[in-house]
């Protein structure tokens, strides 16, 4: 039975905290947030220092700048830690936090909870087995309506962007099925809430195996193009079992999250589609990642770790900075 304690009483936290309390072979010791008015069945913590329980891994759920000097505070007291991601506010802190880790016998895992999907599982398989051929392009979409009140009264207010909070997760998804990305050229979007928040944009993007594909975002268009609409995977989210990424090779290709493969041969002929069934997911995919947590502790290898979770960061601040960087200019013109 592992002793786990959740950091950060956020959207994500509280999902951790329950799956956790739901888990066999854990136990929550509590949860900590310096805001004592959220509650939850377990003891609660204003800070780290004030827990004197015993702890074997640290769920850390905290805004993302304070990521490493949270990690950094548990690996300290000898708990093993999983990261919500993005694993570090800067590239320099993940760096940070890898060294402490090195020199320390404490496991770490981070949370880029997508990999534990079945069908995620399964599109990277289908992609490396050959099915369609070699890949030649990727498109993605990320777009729904976020409710003004998300940005409200919160660390979201002066920031907020899409990209850190939500493309993090496709950014990774990627990387994770076509390999690492040597090259992102990013372009914002309008803003149509009046503030300097990134809000939208598109994104080129280069893979060292010479891959190219694009992403298109927005947190202001309440569409049906997302991978939380389309797997259903998070409960504040509505679901529309839409694809959201499609994949083209030299044998045909394959959209996401629904599994539809296409095989074919020139423009001569109408490619054809194959019969292929989608795997399922036996569990949430929260819960495989606690799974996955636990075996961890145990000595098993992370799915992803520090060093991996840093070339994610590196890439999702790359395009963050270059559309920072747009959006001041069109402030100051």
């Amino acid at each position: 039975m592992k002793h786990i304690l959740v950091v950060g009483g956020g959207l994500i936290g509280i999902r951790h905290v329950d799956a956790v309390k739901a888990h066999p072979n854990c136990t929550l010791v509590g949860l900590v947030d310096p805001d004592m008015s959220i509650t939850c069945d377990a003891p609660r913590f204003a800070d780290m220092s004030e827990v004197d329980a015993h702890v074997d891994g640290v769920i850390i759920a905290t805004p993302t700048h304070l990521h490493a000097a949270h990690s950094i505070e548990a690996v300290q007291r000898g708990w093993h830690v999983l990261i919500e991601k993005p694993v570090a506010g800067t590239v320099e802190d993940a760096q940070k936090l890898e060294a402490v880790l090195a020199a320390s016998d404490v496991a770490s895992l981070v949370g880029h909870h997508r990999r534990y999907h079945a069908p995620v599982q399964q599109l990277k398989s289908v992609v490396q087995g050959g099915q369609i051929g070699e890949v030649v392009n990727v498109s993605l979409i990320w777009a729904m309506r976020k409710p003004d009140a998300y940005f409200e009264g919160n660390w979201r207010t002066a920031g907020g962007s899409p990209v850190m909070i939500n493309l993090v997760h496709d950014i990774d998804l990627l990387r994770f099925v076509l390999g690492d990305i040597a090259q992102a050229v990013a372009l914002a979007g309008r803003s149509l809430r009046g503030t300097a928040r990134i809000e939208s944009g598109a994104i080129a993007l280069g893979f060292e195996g010479g891959v190219t594909g694009t992403i298109s975002f927005a947190d202001t268009s309440p569409s049906p193009w997302g991978f939380e609409a389309g797997t259903g995977e998070n409960p504040n989210i509505g679901t529309t079992q839409q694809d959201m990424l499609w994949i083209t090779g030299t044998k045909g290709a394959i959209s996401f999250p629904s599994m539809t493969l296409w095989q074919g041969q020139d423009w001569g002929s109408a490619a054809q589609r194959v019969e292929f069934a989608a795997n399922v997911n036996a569990k949430v995919p929260l819960d495989a990642q606690l799974d996955h947590f636990l075996d961890v502790m145990d000595g098993a290898d992370p799915l992803i770790d520090v060093a991996d979770a840093a070339k994610t960061l590196a890439i999702a601040l790359g395009i963050e900075n270059q559309l920072i960087t747009q959006m001041k200019a069109r402030v100051a013109s």
